[in-house]
């Protein structure tokens, strides 16, 4: 049986971040102890993948109120 894999509908607003949100999803990952692997990741739960979604979501609420206190 041939697998199928859903390909990602999610598109950057600045094409040229692309390797910078790479990174930033990678150590989002690491922070919570996900092994997040360069390219497909299939293999991940639901609440893996969502703990690296919250953990950047997190990070970027933090920067934005950072930005404002200065």
């Amino acid at each position: 049986m041939k697998e199928q894999y859903q390909k990602s509908n999610n598109k950057l607003v600045v094409p040229e971040a692309k390797a910078a949100m790479d990174q930033f999803k990678m150590e989002a990952a690491n922070e919570v102890g996900v092994d997040l692997k360069q390219g497909y990741n299939g293999n991940l739960t639901s609440r893996e993948a969502g703990s690296i979604g919250g953990q950047m979501v997190k990070k970027m609420i933090e920067a934005y109120e950072n930005s404002v206190k200065e």
